[in-house]
Protein backbone atom coordinates (compact mmCIF):
# COMPACT_ATOMS: atom_id res chain seq x y z
CA UNK A 1 0.00 0.00 0.00
CA UNK A 2 1.33 3.43 -0.99
CA UNK A 3 2.01 5.87 1.82
CA UNK A 4 2.27 9.63 1.43
CA UNK A 5 4.61 11.07 4.08
CA UNK A 6 5.42 14.41 2.42
CA UNK A 7 3.03 17.35 2.77
CA UNK A 8 3.09 20.09 0.13
CA UNK A 9 0.94 22.39 -2.01
CA UNK A 10 0.12 21.73 -5.65
CA UNK A 11 -2.15 22.83 -8.48
CA UNK A 12 -4.52 19.91 -8.97
CA UNK A 13 -6.11 19.36 -12.38
CA UNK A 14 -9.64 17.95 -12.18
CA UNK A 15 -11.94 16.67 -14.92
CA UNK A 16 -12.46 19.50 -17.45
CA UNK A 17 -15.84 21.18 -17.69
CA UNK A 18 -17.20 22.22 -21.09
CA UNK A 19 -13.70 21.84 -22.51
CA UNK A 20 -12.20 24.21 -19.95
CA UNK A 21 -9.44 23.28 -17.53
CA UNK A 22 -10.38 22.90 -13.87
CA UNK A 23 -7.35 23.75 -11.75
CA UNK A 24 -7.29 24.28 -7.99
CA UNK A 25 -4.42 24.97 -5.62
CA UNK A 26 -4.46 23.00 -2.38
CA UNK A 27 -2.55 20.92 0.13
CA UNK A 28 -1.63 17.41 -0.98
CA UNK A 29 0.47 14.52 0.27
CA UNK A 30 3.34 13.11 -1.77
CA UNK A 31 4.92 9.67 -1.67
CA UNK A 32 8.64 9.30 -0.93
CA UNK A 33 11.15 9.28 -3.82
CA UNK A 34 12.21 5.90 -5.22
CA UNK A 35 15.76 4.95 -6.17
CA UNK A 36 15.62 6.59 -9.63
CA UNK A 37 13.87 9.74 -8.38
CA UNK A 38 14.74 12.92 -6.55
CA UNK A 39 12.68 15.33 -4.46
CA UNK A 40 12.93 18.92 -5.70
CA UNK A 41 11.80 22.10 -3.99
CA UNK A 42 10.29 23.93 -6.94
CA UNK A 43 10.87 27.68 -7.05
CA UNK A 44 9.47 28.31 -10.54
CA UNK A 45 7.52 26.52 -13.24
CA UNK A 46 6.56 27.83 -16.67
CA UNK A 47 3.06 27.22 -17.98
CA UNK A 48 3.15 25.54 -21.39
CA UNK A 49 0.28 25.17 -23.86
CA UNK A 50 0.70 21.40 -23.47
CA UNK A 51 -0.33 21.71 -19.82
CA UNK A 52 -3.60 23.29 -20.96
CA UNK A 53 -4.28 20.79 -23.73
CA UNK A 54 -3.65 17.73 -21.59
CA UNK A 55 -5.79 19.03 -18.73
CA UNK A 56 -8.72 19.73 -21.06
CA UNK A 57 -9.02 16.20 -22.51
CA UNK A 58 -12.14 14.38 -21.25
CA UNK A 59 -11.60 11.16 -19.28
CA UNK A 60 -11.27 8.14 -21.53
CA UNK A 61 -10.44 10.17 -24.64
CA UNK A 62 -7.21 9.43 -26.56
CA UNK A 63 -4.25 10.99 -24.77
CA UNK A 64 -6.07 11.26 -21.45
CA UNK A 65 -4.59 10.12 -18.16
CA UNK A 66 -6.60 9.70 -14.94
CA UNK A 67 -7.89 12.71 -13.03
CA UNK A 68 -7.10 14.25 -10.64
CA UNK A 69 -3.52 14.87 -11.69
CA UNK A 70 -0.71 17.35 -11.17
CA UNK A 71 0.87 18.76 -14.32
CA UNK A 72 3.73 21.21 -14.99
CA UNK A 73 6.84 20.37 -17.01
CA UNK A 74 9.04 23.48 -17.07
CA UNK A 75 10.31 23.33 -13.51
CA UNK A 76 13.33 24.80 -11.72
CA UNK A 77 14.41 24.36 -8.14
CA UNK A 78 16.73 22.85 -5.53
CA UNK A 79 17.33 19.19 -4.76
CA UNK A 80 16.02 18.11 -1.33
CA UNK A 81 16.45 14.31 -1.48
CA UNK A 82 18.23 11.95 -3.88
CA UNK A 83 17.36 8.35 -4.71
CA UNK A 84 20.14 5.77 -4.42
CA UNK A 85 20.44 5.23 -8.20
CA UNK A 86 20.81 8.93 -9.08
CA UNK A 87 24.42 10.09 -9.11
CA UNK A 88 24.58 13.34 -11.08
CA UNK A 89 22.89 15.57 -8.48
CA UNK A 90 23.16 15.95 -4.72
CA UNK A 91 21.15 17.68 -2.02
CA UNK A 92 21.20 21.45 -2.47
CA UNK A 93 22.04 21.44 -6.18
CA UNK A 94 20.23 23.78 -8.56
CA UNK A 95 18.30 21.88 -11.23
CA UNK A 96 16.34 22.66 -14.37
CA UNK A 97 13.80 20.02 -15.31
CA UNK A 98 13.00 18.60 -18.72
CA UNK A 99 11.42 15.48 -20.20
CA UNK A 100 11.95 11.83 -19.26
CA UNK A 101 13.26 9.01 -21.47
CA UNK A 102 14.33 5.37 -21.05
CA UNK A 103 18.08 5.66 -21.81
CA UNK A 104 18.25 1.98 -22.75
CA UNK A 105 20.96 0.80 -25.10
CA UNK A 106 18.38 -1.02 -27.20
CA UNK A 107 16.42 2.21 -27.75
CA UNK A 108 17.67 3.64 -31.03
CA UNK A 109 16.42 7.16 -30.30
CA UNK A 110 18.21 7.30 -26.96
CA UNK A 111 21.46 5.86 -28.30
CA UNK A 112 21.36 8.36 -31.16
CA UNK A 113 20.94 11.17 -28.61
CA UNK A 114 17.45 12.17 -29.76
CA UNK A 115 15.52 11.01 -26.68
CA UNK A 116 12.45 13.03 -27.65
CA UNK A 117 11.65 10.06 -29.89
CA UNK A 118 12.33 7.45 -27.20
CA UNK A 119 10.11 4.40 -27.60
CA UNK A 120 8.73 5.10 -24.12
CA UNK A 121 8.32 8.87 -24.56
CA UNK A 122 4.54 8.99 -24.34
CA UNK A 123 4.34 6.54 -21.46
CA UNK A 124 6.94 8.46 -19.47
CA UNK A 125 5.81 11.98 -20.28
CA UNK A 126 2.25 12.36 -21.56
CA UNK A 127 0.61 9.75 -19.35
CA UNK A 128 0.95 10.60 -15.68
CA UNK A 129 1.94 7.94 -13.13
CA UNK A 130 -0.91 6.88 -10.77
CA UNK A 131 -0.80 7.27 -6.99
CA UNK A 132 2.06 9.75 -6.74
CA UNK A 133 -0.03 12.21 -4.70
CA UNK A 134 -2.85 11.94 -2.22
CA UNK A 135 -5.40 14.77 -2.45
CA UNK A 136 -6.61 15.79 1.00
CA UNK A 137 -10.28 15.98 -0.01
CA UNK A 138 -10.23 12.87 -2.17
CA UNK A 139 -8.24 9.87 -3.28
CA UNK A 140 -4.88 9.46 -4.99
CA UNK A 141 -3.74 11.75 -7.81
CA UNK A 142 -1.31 11.00 -10.62
CA UNK A 143 2.01 12.78 -11.07
CA UNK A 144 5.48 12.55 -12.67
CA UNK A 145 4.05 14.31 -15.72
CA UNK A 146 7.04 14.69 -18.07
CA UNK A 147 8.98 13.08 -15.24
CA UNK A 148 8.39 16.05 -12.92
CA UNK A 149 4.84 17.43 -12.30
CA UNK A 150 6.35 20.77 -11.34
CA UNK A 151 3.06 22.51 -10.47
CA UNK A 152 3.91 21.54 -6.92
CA UNK A 153 5.98 23.19 -4.22
CA UNK A 154 7.72 19.85 -3.66
CA UNK A 155 7.91 17.57 -6.68
CA UNK A 156 9.04 14.03 -7.32
CA UNK A 157 11.33 14.07 -10.36
CA UNK A 158 12.87 11.28 -12.38
CA UNK A 159 16.67 11.49 -12.35
CA UNK A 160 16.66 11.51 -16.15
CA UNK A 161 14.52 14.68 -16.11
CA UNK A 162 16.90 16.70 -13.94
CA UNK A 163 19.77 18.78 -15.29
CA UNK A 164 22.32 19.88 -12.69
CA UNK A 165 22.95 23.56 -13.39
CA UNK A 166 24.74 24.45 -10.16
CA UNK A 167 27.85 25.50 -12.12
CA UNK A 168 25.87 27.27 -14.86
CA UNK A 169 23.25 29.34 -13.04
CA UNK A 170 24.49 32.29 -11.02
CA UNK A 171 21.60 32.81 -8.61
CA UNK A 172 17.99 32.05 -7.79
CA UNK A 173 16.74 34.86 -10.01
CA UNK A 174 18.37 33.29 -13.05
CA UNK A 175 17.07 29.87 -12.08
CA UNK A 176 13.52 31.24 -12.17
CA UNK A 177 14.07 32.91 -15.54
CA UNK A 178 15.50 29.73 -17.05
CA UNK A 179 12.64 27.45 -15.92
CA UNK A 180 11.03 27.20 -19.41
CA UNK A 181 14.30 26.12 -21.02
CA UNK A 182 13.54 22.46 -20.35
CA UNK A 183 10.61 22.45 -22.78
CA UNK A 184 9.27 25.53 -24.55
CA UNK A 185 12.45 27.40 -25.31
CA UNK A 186 14.39 24.22 -26.06
CA UNK A 187 11.68 23.01 -28.44
CA UNK A 188 11.51 26.22 -30.46
CA UNK A 189 15.21 26.99 -30.65
CA UNK A 190 16.39 23.44 -31.25
CA UNK A 191 13.81 22.90 -34.01
CA UNK A 192 15.67 25.61 -35.90
CA UNK A 193 19.25 24.62 -35.09
CA UNK A 194 19.15 20.87 -34.46
CA UNK A 195 16.32 19.64 -36.70
CA UNK A 196 16.10 22.04 -39.66
CA UNK A 197 19.75 23.15 -39.37
CA UNK A 198 18.93 26.65 -40.59
CA UNK A 199 21.84 28.64 -42.06
CA UNK A 200 22.49 32.13 -43.37
CA UNK A 201 21.27 31.02 -46.79
CA UNK A 202 17.76 30.20 -45.56
CA UNK A 203 14.45 32.01 -45.40
CA UNK A 204 12.11 30.82 -42.66
CA UNK A 205 8.63 31.49 -41.29
CA UNK A 206 7.44 30.80 -37.75
CA UNK A 207 3.70 30.36 -37.23
CA UNK A 208 2.48 31.21 -33.73
CA UNK A 209 4.52 33.53 -31.51
CA UNK A 210 4.18 32.08 -28.07
CA UNK A 211 7.24 31.00 -26.10
CA UNK A 212 8.14 28.24 -28.58
CA UNK A 213 7.74 30.46 -31.63
CA UNK A 214 9.68 33.35 -30.10
CA UNK A 215 12.55 31.02 -29.20
CA UNK A 216 12.56 29.86 -32.82
CA UNK A 217 12.76 33.51 -33.99
CA UNK A 218 15.78 34.08 -31.75
CA UNK A 219 17.49 30.89 -32.92
CA UNK A 220 16.92 31.78 -36.58
CA UNK A 221 18.57 35.14 -35.95
CA UNK A 222 21.47 33.43 -34.17
CA UNK A 223 21.91 31.21 -37.22
CA UNK A 224 21.88 34.29 -39.46
CA UNK A 225 18.84 33.34 -41.57
CA UNK A 226 18.48 36.00 -44.28
CA UNK A 227 14.69 36.28 -43.94
CA UNK A 228 12.73 35.53 -40.76
CA UNK A 229 8.95 35.88 -40.95
CA UNK A 230 6.90 35.92 -37.75
CA UNK A 231 3.23 35.01 -38.12
CA UNK A 232 0.55 35.65 -35.48
CA UNK A 233 -2.76 37.45 -34.92
CA UNK A 234 -1.74 39.47 -31.83
CA UNK A 235 -0.11 42.81 -32.67
CA UNK A 236 1.98 43.02 -29.50
CA UNK A 237 3.55 39.67 -30.31
CA UNK A 238 4.28 40.72 -33.88
CA UNK A 239 5.96 43.89 -32.56
CA UNK A 240 8.09 41.88 -30.13
CA UNK A 241 9.02 39.40 -32.86
CA UNK A 242 10.48 42.29 -34.86
CA UNK A 243 12.38 43.47 -31.80
CA UNK A 244 14.04 40.09 -31.21
CA UNK A 245 14.91 39.17 -34.78
CA UNK A 246 12.03 38.87 -37.26
CA UNK A 247 12.74 40.71 -40.51
CA UNK A 248 9.05 40.62 -41.51
CA UNK A 249 5.73 39.85 -39.81
CA UNK A 250 2.30 38.75 -41.02
CA UNK A 251 -0.91 39.47 -39.12
CA UNK A 252 -3.27 36.54 -39.76
CA UNK A 253 -6.24 38.45 -38.31
CA UNK A 254 -6.32 40.31 -41.63
CA UNK A 255 -6.38 37.17 -43.80
CA UNK A 256 -9.89 36.05 -44.90
CA UNK A 257 -8.64 32.65 -46.11
CA UNK A 258 -5.79 31.39 -43.94
CA UNK A 259 -4.40 28.78 -46.31
CA UNK A 260 -4.49 30.74 -49.57
CA UNK A 261 -3.82 34.19 -48.16
CA UNK A 262 -0.95 33.09 -45.93
CA UNK A 263 0.79 31.54 -48.92
CA UNK A 264 0.26 34.78 -50.86
CA UNK A 265 1.52 36.94 -47.99
CA UNK A 266 4.68 34.86 -47.58
CA UNK A 267 5.42 34.90 -51.31
CA UNK A 268 5.04 38.66 -51.39
CA UNK A 269 8.06 38.69 -49.07
CA UNK A 270 9.98 35.76 -50.61
CA UNK A 271 8.63 35.07 -54.12
CA UNK A 272 10.42 31.74 -54.43
CA UNK A 273 9.12 30.55 -51.05
CA UNK A 274 10.68 29.68 -47.72
CA UNK A 275 13.21 26.95 -47.00
CA UNK A 276 11.72 26.01 -43.62
CA UNK A 277 8.43 26.79 -41.90
CA UNK A 278 7.77 26.04 -38.24
CA UNK A 279 4.18 25.64 -37.03
CA UNK A 280 3.47 25.97 -33.32
CA UNK A 281 -0.28 26.56 -33.70
CA UNK A 282 -1.65 23.16 -34.73
CA UNK A 283 -4.14 25.05 -36.95
CA UNK A 284 -4.62 23.01 -40.13
CA UNK A 285 -5.28 25.91 -42.58
CA UNK A 286 -2.10 27.61 -41.36
CA UNK A 287 -0.14 24.40 -41.88
CA UNK A 288 -1.69 24.10 -45.35
CA UNK A 289 -0.66 27.65 -46.24
CA UNK A 290 2.81 27.02 -44.90
CA UNK A 291 3.19 23.90 -47.01
CA UNK A 292 2.10 25.77 -50.14
CA UNK A 293 4.61 28.53 -49.48
CA UNK A 294 7.70 26.30 -49.40
CA UNK A 295 10.57 26.62 -51.83
CA UNK A 296 11.67 23.41 -53.54
CA UNK A 297 13.22 21.04 -50.99
CA UNK A 298 11.58 23.08 -48.22
CA UNK A 299 10.58 21.67 -44.84
CA UNK A 300 7.30 22.08 -42.98
CA UNK A 301 8.08 21.41 -39.31
CA UNK A 302 5.11 20.48 -37.09
CA UNK A 303 5.54 21.50 -33.45
CA UNK A 304 2.00 22.41 -32.36
CA UNK A 305 -0.31 19.63 -31.19
CA UNK A 306 -2.12 18.11 -34.19
CA UNK A 307 -3.19 14.74 -32.79
CA UNK A 308 -6.43 13.58 -34.44
CA UNK A 309 -6.32 16.29 -37.11
CA UNK A 310 -6.03 15.71 -40.85
CA UNK A 311 -5.79 17.69 -44.07
CA UNK A 312 -6.22 17.11 -47.80
CA UNK A 313 -2.84 16.92 -49.45
CA UNK A 314 -1.78 16.56 -53.07
CA UNK A 315 1.19 14.23 -52.67
CA UNK A 316 2.54 15.52 -55.96
CA UNK A 317 3.45 18.70 -54.09
CA UNK A 318 5.97 16.71 -52.07
CA UNK A 319 7.13 14.58 -54.98
CA UNK A 320 7.56 17.32 -57.57
CA UNK A 321 9.29 19.83 -55.32
CA UNK A 322 11.12 17.59 -52.87
CA UNK A 323 9.20 19.13 -49.99
CA UNK A 324 8.95 17.46 -46.60
CA UNK A 325 6.60 17.50 -43.64
CA UNK A 326 8.39 16.65 -40.39
CA UNK A 327 7.16 16.17 -36.88
CA UNK A 328 9.21 17.66 -34.06
CA UNK A 329 9.33 16.65 -30.40
CA UNK A 330 11.48 18.63 -27.97
CA UNK A 331 13.23 20.30 -30.89
CA UNK A 332 15.15 17.12 -31.76
CA UNK A 333 17.52 18.37 -29.06
CA UNK A 334 20.49 16.21 -28.20
CA UNK A 335 20.92 15.46 -24.50
CA UNK A 336 24.71 15.65 -24.72
CA UNK A 337 27.66 16.64 -26.80
CA UNK A 338 29.16 13.15 -26.61
CA UNK A 339 29.64 12.10 -30.22
CA UNK A 340 32.18 9.27 -29.99
CA UNK A 341 30.72 5.99 -31.33
CA UNK A 342 31.98 4.12 -28.28
CA UNK A 343 30.24 6.50 -25.88
CA UNK A 344 27.75 4.67 -23.69
CA UNK A 345 24.41 5.80 -22.35
CA UNK A 346 25.98 5.85 -18.91
CA UNK A 347 28.57 8.34 -20.17
CA UNK A 348 26.15 10.91 -21.53
CA UNK A 349 23.30 10.59 -19.04
CA UNK A 350 25.34 12.60 -16.55
CA UNK A 351 25.56 15.43 -19.10
CA UNK A 352 22.01 15.30 -20.34
CA UNK A 353 20.14 18.11 -22.05
CA UNK A 354 23.24 19.90 -23.24
CA UNK A 355 21.10 22.13 -25.43
CA UNK A 356 20.10 23.91 -22.23
CA UNK A 357 23.70 25.01 -21.54
CA UNK A 358 23.83 26.20 -25.15
CA UNK A 359 20.78 28.42 -24.56
CA UNK A 360 22.30 29.74 -21.35
CA UNK A 361 25.46 30.64 -23.27
CA UNK A 362 23.36 32.49 -25.87
CA UNK A 363 21.57 34.32 -23.07
CA UNK A 364 24.88 35.43 -21.54
CA UNK A 365 25.98 36.71 -24.95
CA UNK A 366 22.78 38.77 -25.32
CA UNK A 367 21.55 36.65 -28.24
CA UNK A 368 18.66 34.92 -26.46
CA UNK A 369 16.71 37.64 -24.61
CA UNK A 370 14.14 35.40 -22.95
CA UNK A 371 13.52 38.03 -20.27
CA UNK A 372 11.42 39.84 -22.90
CA UNK A 373 9.04 36.87 -23.09
CA UNK A 374 8.28 36.03 -19.48
CA UNK A 375 6.14 37.39 -16.70
CA UNK A 376 6.12 35.95 -13.18
CA UNK A 377 3.08 35.22 -11.02
CA UNK A 378 2.66 33.84 -7.55
CA UNK A 379 1.53 30.22 -7.79
CA UNK A 380 -1.69 31.19 -6.07
CA UNK A 381 -2.42 33.59 -8.96
CA UNK A 382 -2.43 30.85 -11.59
CA UNK A 383 -5.90 31.90 -12.79
CA UNK A 384 -4.57 35.35 -13.68
CA UNK A 385 -1.57 33.76 -15.44
CA UNK A 386 -3.90 31.56 -17.51
CA UNK A 387 -6.13 34.50 -18.45
CA UNK A 388 -3.21 36.69 -19.52
CA UNK A 389 -1.66 33.81 -21.47
CA UNK A 390 -4.98 33.28 -23.26
CA UNK A 391 -5.54 36.92 -24.21
CA UNK A 392 -1.97 37.50 -25.37
CA UNK A 393 -0.87 39.83 -22.57
CA UNK A 394 1.79 37.34 -21.48
CA UNK A 395 3.84 35.10 -23.75
CA UNK A 396 5.43 32.87 -21.12
CA UNK A 397 3.88 32.92 -17.62
CA UNK A 398 6.15 31.56 -14.90
CA UNK A 399 4.62 30.53 -11.57
CA UNK A 400 6.71 31.25 -8.49
CA UNK A 401 6.55 28.91 -5.51
CA UNK A 402 7.57 30.01 -2.03
CA UNK A 403 9.14 27.62 0.44
CA UNK A 404 5.91 27.68 2.42
CA UNK A 405 3.60 27.25 -0.65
Amino acid sequence: MTTYPISTTAIVSDVPKDGQVQWRRQRVQLRAPREDEILVRIIASGICHTDLVLSSIPPGAPGSSPYPKILGHEGAGFVEQVGSAVTHVKEGDKVLLSFDYCGKKECRACTEETPGYCGEFHAKNIFSVPEVYQVEDGGPASGLFFGQSSFSSLALVKGTSALNVSQLVKNEEELRLFAPMGCGYQTGAAAVTELADVTEHDTVAIFGLGGVGMAAIMAAKIRGAKTIIGVDRVQSRLDLAREIGATHVIDTSNLPSLAADLNTAIREIVPLGTNANFDTTGVVPIIDGGLQSLHSKGQMILIGIVNGKSMDLDLGLLLNYGSAIRGCLEGNAKPSKVDAPEASIETWTNFEFQFVPQMIEWYREGKFPIEKLSKTYSAEDFDKALAEMHNGVTIKPILLWSKES
